[in-house]
Protein backbone atom coordinates (compact mmCIF):
# COMPACT_ATOMS: atom_id res chain seq x y z
CA UNK A 1 0.00 0.00 0.00
CA UNK A 2 1.39 3.40 -0.98
CA UNK A 3 1.99 5.81 1.89
CA UNK A 4 1.14 9.45 1.29
CA UNK A 5 3.99 11.94 1.83
CA UNK A 6 3.94 13.81 5.15
CA UNK A 7 2.59 17.35 5.38
CA UNK A 8 5.65 19.00 6.89
CA UNK A 9 4.90 22.33 8.52
CA UNK A 10 7.10 24.71 10.53
CA UNK A 11 8.31 23.14 13.76
CA UNK A 12 6.97 25.93 15.94
CA UNK A 13 3.46 25.28 14.70
CA UNK A 14 3.57 21.77 16.16
CA UNK A 15 5.83 21.67 19.18
CA UNK A 16 4.49 24.63 21.14
CA UNK A 17 1.36 24.15 23.26
CA UNK A 18 -1.79 26.13 22.59
CA UNK A 19 -1.72 29.74 23.77
CA UNK A 20 -5.30 29.45 25.05
CA UNK A 21 -5.05 29.68 28.89
CA UNK A 22 -8.29 27.76 29.31
CA UNK A 23 -6.76 24.70 27.63
CA UNK A 24 -3.27 24.83 29.13
CA UNK A 25 -3.95 22.64 32.16
CA UNK A 26 -5.13 19.79 29.91
CA UNK A 27 -1.92 19.61 27.91
CA UNK A 28 1.54 18.27 28.46
CA UNK A 29 4.43 20.66 28.07
CA UNK A 30 7.14 20.75 25.47
CA UNK A 31 10.34 19.25 26.87
CA UNK A 32 13.96 19.73 25.81
CA UNK A 33 16.69 17.18 26.47
CA UNK A 34 20.42 17.15 25.84
CA UNK A 35 21.58 13.97 24.09
CA UNK A 36 25.21 12.99 24.59
CA UNK A 37 26.18 10.12 22.32
CA UNK A 38 28.48 8.67 24.96
CA UNK A 39 28.06 6.08 27.68
CA UNK A 40 28.39 6.92 31.37
CA UNK A 41 30.57 3.80 31.64
CA UNK A 42 34.27 4.46 31.05
CA UNK A 43 35.32 3.16 27.60
CA UNK A 44 31.74 1.99 27.06
CA UNK A 45 29.43 2.53 24.11
CA UNK A 46 25.99 4.06 24.46
CA UNK A 47 24.32 7.40 25.03
CA UNK A 48 23.02 9.53 27.87
CA UNK A 49 19.99 11.83 27.74
CA UNK A 50 19.86 14.70 30.24
CA UNK A 51 16.75 16.55 31.35
CA UNK A 52 16.34 20.29 31.63
CA UNK A 53 17.54 20.08 35.26
CA UNK A 54 20.92 18.77 34.08
CA UNK A 55 20.40 15.29 35.52
CA UNK A 56 20.54 12.06 33.52
CA UNK A 57 17.01 10.99 32.58
CA UNK A 58 17.72 8.04 30.25
CA UNK A 59 20.81 6.07 29.38
CA UNK A 60 22.08 3.25 27.21
CA UNK A 61 25.23 1.36 28.17
CA UNK A 62 26.53 -1.36 25.84
CA UNK A 63 29.90 -1.37 27.59
CA UNK A 64 32.56 -2.33 25.01
CA UNK A 65 30.16 -4.10 22.66
CA UNK A 66 29.89 -2.77 19.10
CA UNK A 67 26.85 -3.35 16.88
CA UNK A 68 24.92 -5.16 19.57
CA UNK A 69 21.68 -6.85 18.49
CA UNK A 70 20.04 -6.29 21.89
CA UNK A 71 20.03 -2.87 23.55
CA UNK A 72 18.33 -1.67 26.72
CA UNK A 73 17.14 1.87 27.47
CA UNK A 74 17.24 2.56 31.21
CA UNK A 75 16.27 5.37 33.52
CA UNK A 76 18.87 7.18 35.63
CA UNK A 77 18.66 4.51 38.31
CA UNK A 78 19.33 1.63 35.94
CA UNK A 79 15.74 0.35 35.64
CA UNK A 80 15.07 -1.04 32.15
CA UNK A 81 12.32 0.84 30.31
CA UNK A 82 12.74 -0.38 26.74
CA UNK A 83 14.30 -3.40 25.09
CA UNK A 84 15.45 -2.95 21.48
CA UNK A 85 16.09 -6.01 19.31
CA UNK A 86 17.64 -6.06 15.85
CA UNK A 87 15.89 -8.26 13.29
CA UNK A 88 17.00 -9.07 9.76
CA UNK A 89 14.39 -9.62 7.05
CA UNK A 90 16.39 -10.25 3.89
CA UNK A 91 18.30 -7.08 3.01
CA UNK A 92 16.13 -4.97 5.30
CA UNK A 93 17.34 -4.23 8.83
CA UNK A 94 14.62 -3.68 11.43
CA UNK A 95 14.74 -2.70 15.09
CA UNK A 96 11.83 -3.70 17.31
CA UNK A 97 11.07 -1.92 20.58
CA UNK A 98 9.47 -3.67 23.57
CA UNK A 99 8.08 -1.89 26.60
CA UNK A 100 9.50 -3.05 29.93
CA UNK A 101 7.50 -0.65 32.10
CA UNK A 102 4.67 -3.05 32.96
CA UNK A 103 6.30 -5.21 35.59
CA UNK A 104 3.47 -5.81 38.04
CA UNK A 105 3.35 -9.50 37.15
CA UNK A 106 -0.14 -9.75 35.66
CA UNK A 107 -0.85 -11.67 32.45
CA UNK A 108 -1.84 -8.61 30.41
CA UNK A 109 1.44 -6.88 31.25
CA UNK A 110 3.44 -9.99 30.38
CA UNK A 111 1.66 -10.26 27.02
CA UNK A 112 2.37 -6.59 26.31
CA UNK A 113 6.08 -7.08 26.97
CA UNK A 114 6.15 -10.07 24.58
CA UNK A 115 4.74 -8.01 21.70
CA UNK A 116 6.75 -5.23 20.02
CA UNK A 117 5.57 -1.71 20.76
CA UNK A 118 7.13 -0.34 17.57
CA UNK A 119 9.23 -1.35 14.58
CA UNK A 120 11.78 0.84 12.82
CA UNK A 121 12.97 0.03 9.31
CA UNK A 122 15.78 1.94 7.68
CA UNK A 123 14.94 3.36 4.27
CA UNK A 124 17.46 2.99 1.46
CA UNK A 125 18.32 5.67 -1.06
CA UNK A 126 16.33 4.14 -3.87
CA UNK A 127 13.17 4.19 -1.72
CA UNK A 128 13.47 7.10 0.63
CA UNK A 129 12.93 10.26 -1.43
CA UNK A 130 9.58 11.97 -0.81
CA UNK A 131 9.39 15.31 -2.54
CA UNK A 132 12.18 17.47 -1.12
CA UNK A 133 12.43 15.47 2.12
CA UNK A 134 14.56 12.40 2.72
CA UNK A 135 12.96 9.67 4.80
CA UNK A 136 15.62 8.14 7.04
CA UNK A 137 13.37 5.42 8.51
CA UNK A 138 9.76 4.31 8.78
CA UNK A 139 8.25 3.54 12.18
CA UNK A 140 5.25 1.26 12.63
CA UNK A 141 3.42 1.66 15.95
CA UNK A 142 2.31 -1.91 16.57
CA UNK A 143 -0.84 -1.38 18.68
CA UNK A 144 -2.44 1.13 16.29
CA UNK A 145 -0.77 0.32 12.98
CA UNK A 146 0.09 3.99 12.50
CA UNK A 147 3.20 4.80 10.47
CA UNK A 148 5.57 7.54 11.61
CA UNK A 149 8.48 8.88 9.58
CA UNK A 150 11.95 9.98 10.59
CA UNK A 151 12.85 12.80 8.20
CA UNK A 152 16.43 13.93 7.59
CA UNK A 153 17.26 17.51 8.52
CA UNK A 154 18.18 19.99 5.82
CA UNK A 155 21.48 21.17 7.24
CA UNK A 156 23.31 18.26 8.89
CA UNK A 157 23.21 14.46 8.93
CA UNK A 158 22.82 14.31 12.71
CA UNK A 159 19.62 16.41 12.59
CA UNK A 160 16.16 14.98 11.92
CA UNK A 161 12.47 15.18 12.75
CA UNK A 162 10.04 12.52 13.92
CA UNK A 163 6.75 13.02 12.07
CA UNK A 164 3.45 11.47 13.15
CA UNK A 165 0.91 9.63 11.02
CA UNK A 166 -0.99 12.86 10.37
CA UNK A 167 2.09 14.82 9.31
CA UNK A 168 2.57 16.60 12.63
CA UNK A 169 6.11 17.04 13.93
CA UNK A 170 6.35 15.13 17.22
CA UNK A 171 10.00 15.77 17.98
CA UNK A 172 13.14 17.27 16.50
CA UNK A 173 16.81 16.71 17.13
CA UNK A 174 19.49 19.27 16.31
CA UNK A 175 23.12 19.92 17.12
CA UNK A 176 23.31 21.70 20.45
CA UNK A 177 24.23 25.38 20.63
CA UNK A 178 25.65 27.19 23.63
CA UNK A 179 24.13 30.44 24.91
CA UNK A 180 26.82 32.24 22.92
CA UNK A 181 25.65 30.55 19.71
CA UNK A 182 28.54 28.11 19.40
CA UNK A 183 27.47 24.85 17.72
CA UNK A 184 28.84 21.80 19.54
CA UNK A 185 30.04 18.56 17.97
CA UNK A 186 28.02 15.81 16.32
CA UNK A 187 27.82 13.86 19.59
CA UNK A 188 26.03 16.60 21.59
CA UNK A 189 22.45 17.19 20.46
CA UNK A 190 19.28 18.96 21.58
CA UNK A 191 16.10 16.86 21.53
CA UNK A 192 12.83 18.81 21.59
CA UNK A 193 9.73 16.71 22.30
CA UNK A 194 6.32 18.17 21.56
CA UNK A 195 3.44 18.21 24.05
CA UNK A 196 1.48 15.41 22.36
CA UNK A 197 4.34 12.96 21.87
CA UNK A 198 5.08 9.91 24.02
CA UNK A 199 8.47 10.81 25.49
CA UNK A 200 9.65 7.25 26.02
CA UNK A 201 8.71 6.35 22.44
CA UNK A 202 10.67 9.35 21.15
CA UNK A 203 13.69 8.41 23.28
CA UNK A 204 13.52 4.87 21.90
CA UNK A 205 13.47 6.19 18.32
CA UNK A 206 16.43 8.47 19.01
CA UNK A 207 18.41 5.49 20.32
CA UNK A 208 17.46 3.43 17.25
CA UNK A 209 18.65 6.26 14.99
CA UNK A 210 21.97 6.18 16.83
CA UNK A 211 22.17 2.45 16.26
CA UNK A 212 21.33 2.81 12.55
CA UNK A 213 24.05 5.46 12.23
CA UNK A 214 26.47 3.26 14.21
CA UNK A 215 26.95 5.98 16.81
CA UNK A 216 26.07 3.63 19.68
Amino acid sequence: MAIAPPRIQPLSAHLHPSANPADSHHEKKQVCYTVWMKSLVFNGRGCTIYGQDGRAAYRVDNYACRRSREVFVMDSGGKTLLKLLKKNFGVFKTWQGYSCCNNNGDAAAATMEDQPWFRVQKEYKILKKEGRYNVRALVEIAPSGEVYRIIDGASHKSEYRIVGAGGEVLAEIRRKQTDAGVVLGDDVLTLTVGPTADRLLVVGLVVVCGLLDRCI
